[in-house]
C-alpha cells in the first residue's frame, strides 16, 4: 500500500490527512486555541481527597481540577522514589498520534494481585501535597481531566516510564535473539549513563540499529532532566512537559517506508518536519515536500472534498448503492442500500448483486469509520442475504478491512438478517464533533460548520485570491456570528489577513447571510 501525508497549517489550525492508495483514510485536526492536554505532565497540588470514592482532585492549572483514582497513584508519598517492577513482557504505550494512551505501568497492572489489601487513597495522598501527574484523558463537559502518576512518554522505538525500574519488550517481537539484543542495548545505556526509569521496547524497534535505540534513550534522558529541573524551580500548579504537536506525533508513530511523500504547505512546519524526519528516518527526508502553489493543498489533493462528504450522512458507492451514517449518543447506525444498482431478475443473480453491493459497502464503511473517527458501538445494517456462505464472506471482508485500522476494534455477527456489530475504541472526538457545532437554524437537530472553521476557510480563500487584489482594500461580508468571532476569539486570523495582504480588511455583518456563507470583495 502506498501512502502520503498531506499537512495544511495556517498558524491557527493544523490538519493532517493520511492517503492510502490515493484515498483519504484518516484526518487529524489540532487547533492552537483548543490544543489538547493528553500526554502533558504537570506539577499539581492535591485539592481534595475523597475516601468514599477512593479518588482525589488535583489542581494542575486547568479550568477544572483533574481526577486521580487510587489505582493510578504510586504507592509512596514521594513519587520519584523508583519502584522495582517485574521484568515481564509488556507492550504498553504512552500517548499515540491520535491522542490515545496505553495502560499504566506493569507495576500498576500487576500490583493489585500481589498487594492485599491495597493502600487507601487517604494513606497515599493528603490535601495540599504536591504530586507529579500526567493527563490520560481530556476534560469533557463538566468533568475534569483523568490523571495518573504513572508517567509514560512514547518515542519512536521505545516508551519511557520514569517512575518504575523495568525493561519490557513488545510481545510482537518474537525472536529470542532480537529481544535479547534490544534489552542489552537498553541495559548498556542505563549502566553507562546512570539512567533510571523503565523502558518498553516497541515493535518498531525490531531490526533497528543500536544508534536508533540509543537516540530515543538520549532524548528521554534529556527530557526527564529538564522535567526535574522545572519541578524544582516551579510552584504547583505548573506544566513540566507538553506533548508534541500532532504532526510530530504522527511522524513518530506512523512513518514507514510505505510513505511516498509528505507534503506541507507551511514553510516553518516544513522545516520542523524535515529536521525530525532527518533524525528518525533520514532516507525519507527527500520525500518531505514544501507545497507552494496558490491553490489550497487540501483542494489540490482532494482532501477537502472528502472532509465535506464526511460531514454528510449519505455516501454514494460507485455501483450506485449508498450507505447512510447516523451518529447518536449511544451508538452509530450505518445502513446499506442498493440504490440504482438492482442487478438482474433471477434469484441467483440478485443474490450476487446483493453480495457485490455489501462487499463494496464494507470497504467504504470501514474507510468512513476511520475518516470520521467513529467509536463505541457501530451497527451495520447490510442488505439481507439468503446464503450463509455469502454472509460469512461479508463478515470476513469486515474483519480484513478493520486490520487497516490502528484503533482496537472487533466485528461480531448478530443475526441472519445482515446485522454486524463493530466495537471500536473511542480515543478522541469524531471529525463531525470537531468541525461542526449544533445548528441554530434547526434547533439542534442537525449541524453546521463551527465559527472557527468558517474563519479558517475565509483565511484560505483570501490567501488564494490575494495576488489578484492589486493593493485594493478587502471587504468581507459575513454572518454576524462570524463577524463577532473574527473580532474576538479568532482576532488572530484577522491580524493574519491584514498582515499577509498588506492592506486594510473591513468586516461587514449581514444578517441575511447563512452562517456558512461569506463574500470576499475588493473595494
Amino acid at each position: 500500500m502506498q501512502k502520503e501525508m498531506i499537512v495544511s497549517s495556517n498558524g491557527h489550525e493544523t490538519m493532517v490527512a493520511i492517503l492510502e492508495d490515493d484515498l483519504v483514510a484518516e484526518v487529524f485536526v489540532e487547533r492552537e486555541r483548543q490544543r489538547g492536554v493528553v500526554g502533558n505532565v504537570y506539577k499539581g497540588r492535591v485539592s481534595k481527597v475523597l475516601p468514599g470514592m477512593q479518588s482525589s482532585f488535583i489542581d494542575v492549572g486547568l479550568e477544572r481540577d483533574g481526577f486521580l483514582y487510587v489505582d493510578d497513584v504510586i504507592d509512596t508519598m514521594d513519587e520519584f522514589d523508583k519502584l522495582a517492577g517485574d521484568d515481564d513482557e509488556d507492550g504498553g504505550k504512552g500517548r499515540s498520534a491520535d491522542g490515545s494512551t496505553g495502560s499504566p505501568s506493569p507495576r500498576a497492572e500487576s500490583r493489585g494481585e500481589r498487594d492485599t489489601p491495597r493502600p487507601k487513597i487517604e494513606e497515599l495522598l493528603r490535601e495540599g501535597q504536591e504530586i507529579i501527574v500526567q493527563v490520560v484523558k481530556e476534560p469533557l463537559g463538566t468533568k475534569g481531566a483523568r490523571l495518573t502518576s504513572h508517567v509514560t512518554m512514547p518515542g519512536r522505538f521505545l516508551v519511557f516510564m520514569p517512575t518504575v525500574d523495568h525493561i519490557g519488550v513488545s510481545r510482537k517481537i518474537e525472536s529470542r535473539e532480537e529481544r535479547g539484543r534490544l534489552r542489552g542495548i537498553v541495559r548498556e545505556f542505563r549502566e553507562a549513563q546512570g539512567f533510571t526509569g523503565g523502558v518498553i521496547i516497541r515493535t518498531a524497534a525490531s531490526g533497528r540499529p543500536k544508534e536508533d535505540i540509543v537516540s530515543d534513550l538520549e532524548a528521554f534522558h534529556k527530557i526527564w532532566i529538564e522535567i526535574r529541573q522545572r519541578m524544582d524551580a516551579s510552584r504547583a500548579p505548573a506544566v513540566l512537559f507538553r506533548e508534541q504537536s500532532i504532526v510530530s506525533r504522527l511522524l513518530r508513530d506512523l512513518l514507514t517506508e510505505d510513505y511516498q511523500a509528505i507534503r506541507i504547505d507551511n514553510a516553518q512546519e516544513h522545516q520542523r518536519v524535515l529536521e525530525l524526519v532527518d533524525r528518525i528516518m533520514p532516507n525519507l527526508a527527500p520525500k518531505v515536500k514544501l507545497y507552494s502553489k496558490p491553490f489550497p493543498i487540501f483542494d489540490e489533493y482532494g482532501v477537502q472534498a472528502e472532509i465535506d462528504k464526511a460531514l454528510k450522512s449519505k455516501v454514494w458507492l460507485k455501483s450506485g448503492g449508498s450507505i447512510v451514517i447516523n451518529q447518536t449518543e449511544a451508538l452509530v447506525a450505518i445502513d446499506v442500500n442498493t440504490g440504482r444498482y438492482v442487478g438482474k431478475k433471477s434469484a441467483g443473480r440478485l443474490e450476487d448483486t446483493i453480495l457485490k453491493t455489501n462487499l463494496e459497502a464494507v470497504k467504504e464503511i470501514v474507510r468512513q469509520i476511520r475518516l470520521r473517527d467513529l467509536g463505541g458501538i457501530i451497527v451495520l445494517d447490510l442488505i439481507d442475504m439468503e446464503e450463509k456462505k455469502n454472509r460469512q464472506k461479508v463478515l470476513q471482508a469486515v474483519e480484513l478491512e478493520l486490520k487497516k485500522d490502528r484503533s482496537p476494534s472487533k466485528a461480531l455477527p448478530v443475526s441472519d438478517f445482515g446485522l454486524i456489530i463493530i466495537t471500536r475504541k473511542r480515543v478522541k472526538q469524531s471529525l463531525e464533533r470537531v468541525l461542526t457545532e449544533p445548528c441554530p437554524y434547526c434547533s439542534g437537530s442537525g449541524v453546521i460548520k463551527s465559527s472557527s472553521t468558517i474563519c479558517y476557510e475565509i483565511l484560505s480563500e483570501v490567501k488564494k485570491i490575494g495576488p489578484e487584489l492589486n493593493g485594493h482594500r478587502l471587504l468581507l461580508r459575513v454572518n454576524p456570528d462570524i463577524a463577532r468571532a473574527l473580532k474576538e476569539e479568532e482576532n488572530a486570523v484577522l491580524k493574519d489577513l491584514r498582515q499577509s495582504l498588506g492592506t486594510d480588511v473591513t468586516i461587514k455583518a449581514d444578517v441575511h447571510l447563512h452562517h456558512e456563507q461569506f463574500d470576499v470583495m475588493a473595494v
